[in-house]
């Protein structure tokens, strides 16, 4: 959520009961714009909050010059004092997915270690792998916005140098477009961009470079829903339950946000 309009944008997903109190809001203002000028970002959004048992994680990313490339997320405990997460590589990703299984607990330095199903000890001595919180925190953002970060169609634009930027003239979608998932898309790395609308023979290479949230496996895996008298179109991933978007019909207004304990719901093909 665009830190510009972030009272804004929490008031329009606040039936999913995602809401932060007044002086949270406040606190994360005045701290957007500061991150901006330290970091240099052309951009800070609100990402989202991630529940730990004794304090919870509130997490800024800030963007450069292109949208999507280069994204960086920083995390606070009490919305003024924030901290630089490190960068998901390869390895951390592999390491955190072995051995992070119990919810976050609010402490960045607390250790976690693969379960081992042998009952002698020096057999899970030395294959343990060993993570802190604070990268299992990187590597569980990053995966939600790998899998769950969602814009509308038309949203975002390719240019001829090949930088994501903000499409100025996006005007929003439809009411009737707004209701279809497939003008929905997935703004990461696209693994099979313009399936769909190839299909339908219209393509525009501008805007469809991105994956379109109806390819997605499992089938349901998003709920997609026009609250408010159809004035606000929110999507809401079941996957990834507290990742919620909201997008006004008619208008450029859009975010997404993640409040959650950061835990993917891999039972959903199970109950679809």
């Amino acid at each position: 959520m665009d830190s510009s309009v972030l009272s804004y944008s929490l008031e329009l997903v606040a039936g999913s009961g995602i809401t932060l109190s007044v002086e949270q809001r406040v606190a994360l203002q005045t701290a957007m714009v500061l991150l901006k000028k330290n970091y240099k970002f052309h951009r800070v959004l609100f990402w989202g909050k991630i529940l730990g048992i004794k304090k919870d994680y509130f997490i800024a990313q800030g963007r450069g010059e292109d949208e999507m490339q280069g994204k960086k997320y920083l995390y606070s405990f009490n919305c003024m004092d924030w901290f630089l997460l490190p960068l998901a590589t390869d390895s951390m990703i592999k390491e955190v997915t072995k051995a992070a299984k119990s919810r976050f607990i609010g402490d960045p330095s607390a250790m976690e270690n693969e379960p081992c199903n042998s009952s002698s000890e020096s057999d899970c001595s030395w294959f343990q792998a060993t993570v802190n919180e604070e990268s299992r925190l990187a590597v569980t953002i990053h995966q939600i916005d790998e899998e769950a970060s969602v814009v509308p169609r038309g949203a975002f634009v390719k240019n001829p140098h090949g930088l994501v930027q903000i499409n100025r003239s996006f005007g929003g979608l439809s009411h009737s477009e707004a209701r279809r998932l497939d003008n929905f898309l997935h703004f990461s790395k696209a693994k099979n961009p313009k399936k769909t609308v190839r299909e339908v023979g219209v393509v525009n290479e501008t805007i469809d470079f991105l994956d379109v949230l109806m390819d997605d496996i499992p089938k349901g895996s998003w709920s997609l829903q026009l609250e408010c008298a159809s004035n606000v179109c929110v999507l809401r991933s079941l996957l990834w339950p507290g990742l919620t978007l909201f997008h006004v019909p008619m208008t450029p207004q859009h975010g997404y946000v993640y409040i959650g304990d950061g835990k993917k719901n891999l039972d959903l093909p199970f109950v679809l």
